[in-house]
């Protein structure tokens, strides 16, 4: 096109004419009509503006002389031009090659409104190739395939950067492959994909953040913000302890300005199965009820449903070492169930330093999330929405935390110990304290009975005591909210710290949590979800030791013998005790060691599909009669698979069914397909369990975690599938993040620096051909997005065409002849 009339005088004819052809060159190309890179001098195209604000840019600032090549309004790049005519062949291959990544920082362009120069750079990378002639890579897309692998296969980072070096030399001369992985690092680093380092008290008392920038030193306990060197002399600009903020708000936006994940993240809303069984946490009461009560919210499908979890990892992966840092991972509910706890939608936001837990007082390190989660509620921010090619104001809800019960009871700042230990019982927590066994005790689950059911009326059998009280009823956010404003909580670890005052008799709870804050939060159903995975394994470690007779693992011993006999129960167990060895009579669960060994040798024979579980052989040593080294996961299967196998015809039938039964409801409790109808039965079903356990088991088998299982059918009424809130995922992305250490000195900032180049790939897999993404398996790569089965199509059938056909086989099957009466 003629471009002379760019330097012509803005208030000529011909000035007048080459806006105007522009303008229809642009909207031609244009795919969103209403947003096109603004040319002026000042925006220069790094701001989208409508055709009317354009045409005034242009004139009152003129077009910017240097944009030669009008590539952001759909002219061919040139910069390839000094390839030979036998090079030229391939200018075709050159234009796919070269868009891709231009569309890729096209799309990332709003990271760069305040660095013009750095944005430049990226587009010049973009648009160069590899070397004089290449017709295949540009300089960031061979860097960003390379860096796929890296992260694909957890190259080392020397490693990395001998195949750069290698690969710079079997390159032709002035190629433009970067020659370390510092320098490779750079060029991703400039998609924008960054973390912010907040400065904190190493006593955890306040974030040198807002008020507080620019102290010295802490307000609280006068500790010095910097570290402290040899002979204690501080070393100015180097901090004691920081937090690694990892923003989500401009995460989302990246999320929304891809097509695929766009259309995806309205899946809850365009494509859920809608049949009344629960299924994903949309068809769930916690749901609905932020659509009820916040109708314009719920009125925007796109709007996101978000959930939090926390953990302490060890990156060092020593038993020897103390050290913990403390990820905390988001993920969102507006996916599919398919992609919405994979690695690639699991969101680290932050990552509180080590080398001591912050407890009770993770609220002073979450405070900028929830700064960014109010933002997200009351105003909203503006995303696009590239499936749909229209802007819109994006707003998000934090539904639930998500954790083991130790940080649950840090996030929420109830008790978890003690005679109150249940957050859900509260006060009318029925606890014993186990004289002999020194722990806590927690039965009483006959006040979940019907008021009719003959179990309340035994004496003997349970605890001495006829039962006629009611189950508690969980507190409401209001109620909670209501009680733990009058605590006077103070964060920090320092000495001579002042107590939490609490003269109102609450004993239940510690401190208001910071999520209070929210708006919303104290009018959901339920605020933090109690943790089935660590509920299940520590249930099935309970059993498993008792009946195994495992040391240090068993709820049977002398000191559980003499406690109930001091409660006056199942006096016939009492130990005999003799000059040199005491007996304990055998109980109901009692194995001996021929049946001991009959389910150790059902067990190492089992043999289970690769990925199944760890090899079951290796977990049972036949020597000892136990089982050794088992994960999270094995306990897992052995609760739903192999335990009701492992122990038939070795215990009586009323315990071995009482145990069966409760496998069976793991099982249940874990479908992915629930049906409501059936849950105030599952209920039913797992509080006879317990009552009858107690009938069995002695009083110190009975810690919180056995407790707990009574209130596991609550939330699958209120949040919905176990699966989504369960911390398998978590515990995984938790084992990556321990894989990206690789200076022990520093192990945050190397999780820092690969997670950011890792979500770097991952953002341009999306947009380059030929490199699949890392955070989803194969089978849910590219064409998976939109469907979970490649080739399977899901038809609906009516009751009577299943009832048509199966009167047609009854009559035209052969084999059913001769049952038919004549």
């Amino acid at each position: 096109m003629d471009k002379e009339w760019m330097s012509k005088y803005r208030l000529s004819h011909e000035f007048d004419v080459g806006v105007e052809s522009f303008l229809q060159f642009a909207l031609k190309n244009a795919i969103h009509s209403d947003a096109i890179p603004c040319p002026c001098a000042r925006c220069g195209n790094l701001k989208k503006k409508n055709v009317e604000t354009i045409r005034a840019h242009l004139y009152c600032n003129g077009i910017d002389l240097t944009y030669h090549t009008w590539i952001w309004h759909g002219e061919r790049s040139t910069k390839g031009n000094s390839m030979n005519d036998n090079d030229r062949v391939g200018q075709d291959e050159h234009k796919s090659f070269s868009e891709e990544p231009i569309d890729m920082v096209h799309c990332a362009y709003e990271s760069y409104a305040e660095n013009p120069s750095q944005f430049s750079k990226l587009l010049e990378d973009a648009d160069k190739p590899l070397y004089p002639g290449c017709a295949k890579f540009t300089k960031l897309s061979a860097v960003v395939k390379l860096f796929n692998l890296k992260a694909k296969y957890s190259w080392s980072d020397k490693s990395f950067t001998d195949l750069l070096i290698l690969l710079g030399e079997m390159l032709p001369d002035h190629n433009e492959l970067p020659s370390s992985l510092y320098d490779a690092k750079k060029s991703l680093r400039a998609l924008g994909m960054d973390y912010v380092k907040i400065h904190a008290c190493p006593n955890d008392c306040i974030l040198y953040r807002k008020e507080y920038e620019d102290f010295a030193n802490c307000p609280t306990c006068g500790t010095s913000r910097w570290k402290l060197g040899n002979k204690s002399k501080v070393k100015e600009g180097i901090p004691a302890k920081v937090l690694w903020y990892f923003p989500p708000i401009p995460r989302f936006q990246r999320m929304f300005r891809n097509k695929a994940i766009s259309k995806e993240l309205t899946w809850h809303a365009d494509k859920r199965i809608r049949d009344g069984y629960l299924r994903h946490p949309a068809d769930s009461p916690s749901w609905k009820l932020v659509d009820r009560m916040w109708p314009d919210f719920a009125y925007e499908p796109r709007n996101l449903r978000l959930a939090i979890s926390a953990d302490g990892i060890n990156p060092h992966s020593l038993m020897s070492s103390a050290y913990s840092c403390w990820p905390v991972l988001m993920i969102t509910y507006n996916l599919s169930p398919w992609l919405c706890m994979k690695r690639k939608f699991v969101m680290l936001t932050l990552l509180i330093s080590g080398p001591r837990q912050p407890g009770n007082d993770i609220d002073v390190y979450l405070a900028p999330l929830v700064d960014d989660l109010k933002c997200l509620w009351d105003k909203g921010v503006e995303a696009y929405d590239a499936y749909r090619e229209e802007s819109f104001s994006l707003r998000a809800v934090l539904l639930w935390t998500i954790n083991d019960f130790p940080v649950y009871g840090n996030m929420s700042g109830c008790v978890v110990k003690g005679y109150h230990a249940c957050p859900i019982c509260a006060e009318e927590t029925y606890s014993t304290r186990l004289k002999h066994c020194r722990k806590m005790s927690f039965t009483g689950h006959r006040r979940f009975l019907p008021s009719s059911h003959p179990y309340r009326r035994q004496k003997k059998a349970f605890n001495g005591k006829q039962e006629f009280n009611l189950a508690p009823k969980p507190l409401s956010g209001n109620e909670i909210l209501e009680r733990v404003q009058r605590i006077n909580y103070h964060c920090g670890k320092f000495s001579g710290k002042l107590q939490s005052k609490n003269d109102d008799g609450i004993t239940c709870w510690k401190k208001k949590s910071i999520f209070f804050e929210l708006e919303y939060w104290k009018d959901l159903h339920v605020r933090h979800v109690l943790d089935v995975m660590h509920i299940e394994k520590n249930v099935c470690e309970s059993l498993i030791g008792t009946l195994l007779d495992v040391p240090g693992k068993t709820k049977d011993g002398v000191a559980a013998r003499l406690d109930l006999l001091e409660m006056n129960l199942r006096t016939e167990l009492a130990p005999r005790i003799g000059e040199k060895k005491t007996f304990l009579p055998a109980a109901c669960y009692t194995l001996s060691k021929d049946e001991r060994r009959s389910i150790c040798n059902s067990l190492s024979g089992v043999k289970v599909p690769v990925g199944y579980s760890s090899n079951v052989r290796n977990l049972v040593p036949m020597k000892d009669l136990k089982l050794v080294g088992l994960k999270s996961h094995d306990y897992h299967t052995l609760m739903q698979q192999l335990l009701p196998v492992a122990i038939r015809g070795v215990l009586p039938k009323h315990v071995r069914d009482t145990i069966t039964r409760l496998c069976f409801f793991f099982n249940v409790l874990y479908s992915k397909v629930i049906d409501v109808l059936k849950l105030d039965g599952l209920q039913r079903e797992i509080v006879l369990i317990l009552c009858s356990l107690e009938k069995y088991f002695p009083r110190s088998f009975f810690d919180i975690m056995i407790h707990l299982t009574v209130h596991l059918v609550r939330e699958v009424k209120l949040c919905g599938p176990i699966w989504y809130r369960h911390m398998y995922p978590f515990e995984r992305f938790m084992k990556i993040l321990k894989g990206y250490v690789r200076n022990r000195n520093r192990p945050e900032g190397c999780i820092a620096e690969c997670y950011i180049a890792e979500e770097a790939v991952e953002f341009c897999s999306d947009y380059l051909s030929n490199v699949h993404t890392i955070g989803i398996p194969s089978r849910h790569r590219e064409v998976e997005l939109t469907k979970p089965l490649s080739g399977a199509v899901l038809h609906s059938t009516s009751h009577d065409e299943l009832q048509r056909a199966h009167r047609h086989v009854l009559t035209n099957d052969v084999e059913i002849d001769p049952y038919v009466e004549n």
